[in-house]
């Protein structure tokens, strides 16, 4: 029931900035970002949840992705800045209508819809 499109990928030079748009139809309780590059495990590095007023990062993206939200459009962005070569990689938006784990917040698994992804590539 619920359908998510991305936008905003694209190439970049090293120390750049893009950012991510993710626009939902129908309800959502938790809406996160994931990453994943070629021959690597799908990733988590934001989540936005409990009725959009609590935030969760991977360390590996603290200080340099910040989460955030357009109620209005019904959209959430992930603002990249710093941007690394070793960042290049499909960039998918994921959400679910109910609560997540608590332990595992960034889990693949723990979001049961998908956007079809935007490529981002950062060059050096």
């Amino acid at each position: 029931q619920v359908q998510l499109v991305e936008s905003g990928g694209g190439s970049v030079q090293a120390g750049g900035s893009l950012r991510l748009s993710c626009t939902a139809s129908g309800y959502t309780y938790r809406v996160g970002w994931f990453r994943q590059a070629p021959g690597k495990e799908r990733e988590g590095v934001a989540l936005m949840y409990d009725g959009y007023y609590s935030t969760y990062y991977a360390n590996s993206v603290k200080g340099r992705f910040t989460i955030s939200q357009d109620k209005a459009k019904n959209t959430v962005y992930l603002q990249m800045k710093s941007l690394k070569p070793e960042y290049t990689a499909m960039y998918y938006c994921a959400a679910h209508t109910t609560y997540g784990s608590r332990y595992r917040p960034l889990d693949p698994a723990e979001f049961a819809y998908w956007g079809q992804g935007t490529q981002v590539s950062v060059s050096s």
